[in-house]
């Protein structure tokens, strides 16, 4: 197929859609993933706004501008096993001589010197055309919807429910604010673990697209409705989820006067973009983004104050019961420049529930059928069961998803695998291709999100016990383990999750095409990728991952 055919087929803007059966298009599956995966992050069943790029989180990008995503695509199509293509953010910048087992795409996103590294210097760089926001997975090209932060969000209640109710979420009441790409996870992940949810937002498409791809039960833009059913669900001890149209300050605080306490709340704004990302109380949907042009600096201001009001009533109901903790937003920090002076007097979901999983070496491990065919997910969930017999939380989720998970864009799974299951799952899936059980090659990635990838003080790297929270050698030492041992594609962003300033992080992303070249990057990402988090955890002083030094044979 011809370049002008290619674009005209699956990336006329904004209508973007990844190939998919087992024809190359590229010259290798090296090449074809990244390609596939680019379109997969603009599809519109994935993407928040293909219009503008936007994949998720308020403005996280896949690439800078339509004219970029073109020329990436002419590059994949013609790249061969001894080059690479660098893009810096979202922009293809040049081709560098490699060799067969190198990363074939080398990306960098919004990274900007530390004394810059600011949404107010971030802004004109951007208007100027030069930078743009990757978010995590949005400009490293392994965003696969909301089911990519879904298992996360599940072991976050789940933990959340053994450390505070006996295990037991039946009859527990959970509030949210924000239905995004990322808090639109919210709602299934409370069902699963058996809780009742009421997830709030302004923005009615957010909400809709929920009940749309099976996440959400319920959407109502009454208050007392809402307040009504949840009630109705609590009492019954009902798995009901409910998106209620509102906005999240002007919610707590009616449910505050009206007595109505979650059991758990907590937040997945965009509250990491004071700007672009999060709406301030007293406006409508359309008042807001009006203002956001008029007057961005009066805008950001008003936004801060609300998040304080929103922190505000956090704390209350956490005075009065509530279970209450940060979701990795940065609404703290965003509360405290607000006027909150007790925003973090409560602690973030990693601290809280994660850390234990990360000393392990566990992780967010995710996959993508580039066949298209759902048949060939289930056939790896299939395998990853028998693979792992002693692996109750991991049979008990997948059979979960395979039931409730509808996916977006290209089929893919998600489940949270550590030190030597990633790699034992990596060699599964390449012989799956080799033995054409299924139909096309599998890609393995993750969220930036994972034990050994991300400094960012607010939330993974929160309250280290050696106070090494800000250290970022680690996600730069992933990076160049990943591209050292052969990932298919890597990537170092800033700011991502909490927002420019405040974090930096790494991804990879590797191919299982069935050949004995794939199997050996596998071998090697796959071990290399959870050791660091092994290491960064031990060398904190943290026991457990001292442990797994010895277990997983890791000393030096």
């Amino acid at each position: 197929m011809k370049y002008t055919e290619f674009i005209k087929k699956y990336a006329s803007h904004p209508h973007y859609k990844s190939p998919t059966g087992n024809q190359l298009h590229a010259k290798s599956w090296q090449t074809e993933a990244p390609l596939r995966m680019l379109l997969n992050n603009l599809d519109h069943q994935v993407a928040e706004d293909p219009a503008n790029l936007i994949v998720y989180g308020g403005t996280g990008q896949a690439a800078r501008n339509p004219d970029a995503v073109k020329k990436i695509i002419e590059i994949l199509l013609t790249l061969d096993e001894n080059h690479s293509l660098l893009v810096q953010s979202g922009k293809p910048v040049g081709v560098v001589r490699t060799h067969p087992q190198a990363p074939r795409v080398l990306i960098a996103n919004s990274n900007l010197v530390p004394a810059w590294a600011n949404w107010e210097e971030f802004e004109k760089l951007k208007a100027r055309g030069l930078t743009m926001y990757g978010q995590m997975t949005a400009g490293s090209w392994i965003y696969i919807g909301s089911q990519g932060i879904l298992q996360g969000t599940y072991e976050t209640f789940v933990e959340c429910g053994k450390k505070h109710f006996a295990g037991n979420l039946k009859h527990k009441l959970i509030v949210s604010g924000g239905m995004g790409g990322m808090g639109g996870a919210q709602p299934l992940a409370a069902t699963m673990a058996g809780a009742t949810f009421l997830g709030i937002d302004i923005d009615p498409e957010r909400i809709e697209k929920r009940i749309h791809t099976g996440y959400l039960d319920r959407i109502t833009p009454d208050y007392h409705e809402a307040m009504r059913w949840i009630q109705q669900a609590k009492e019954k001890g009902k798995a009901l989820s409910v998106g209620l149209v509102y906005n999240i300050v002007d919610a707590l605080k009616k449910m505050y006067r009206d007595n109505i306490i979650p059991d758990i709340l907590t937040d997945q704004t965009s509250a990491h973009d004071p700007l672009n990302g999060y709406i301030p109380r007293g406006f409508t949907l359309d008042e807001a983004l009006q203002l956001r042009v008029d007057d961005p600096e009066d805008y950001k201001i008003l936004s801060l104050k609300s998040m304080a009001q929103h922190v505000k009533y956090m704390l209350k109901m956490k005075g009065k019961g509530s279970i209450v903790f940060d979701y990795g937003n940065n609404l703290r920090e965003f509360a405290f420049q607000g006027g909150e002076k007790n925003a973090f007097s409560y602690k973030g979901f990693v601290p809280e529930y994660i850390r234990p999983l990360f000393c392990e070496g566990k992780g967010p491990f995710r996959w993508v059928a580039l066949s298209g065919d759902p048949q060939d997910i289930a056939i790896s969930d299939q395998a990853l069961i028998e693979a792992f017999p002693e692996n109750h939380m991991l049979i008990k989720w997948l059979s979960e998803a395979q039931k409730k998970v509808e996916f977006q864009g290209l089929p893919s799974r998600i489940c949270w695998l550590g030190m030597g299951e990633r790699e034992k799952a990596g060699k599964i899936f390449n012989d799956l291709v080799r033995s054409g059980k299924v139909k096309a090659p599998f890609v393995i990635g993750r969220d930036h999100l994972d034990c050994g990838s991300v400094a960012s003080p607010n939330r993974e790297t929160e309250g280290m016990i050696d106070g090494s929270d800000a250290i970022s050698d680690w996600p730069l030492l992933n990076l160049m383990a990943n591209t050292a041992g052969g990932a298919t594609w890597v990537s170092f962003h800033h700011g991502g999750g909490v927002g420019m300033g405040y974090s930096q992080h790494a991804g990879m992303v590797v191919v299982a095409d069935g050949s004995e070249s794939a199997e050996e990057c596998l071998s090697r990402v796959l071990h290399n990728d959870p050791a660091l988090g092994i290491y960064r955890h031990a060398d904190a002083g943290y026991k457990t991952a001292v442990e797994n030094l010895n277990k997983h044979h890791l000393n030096f």
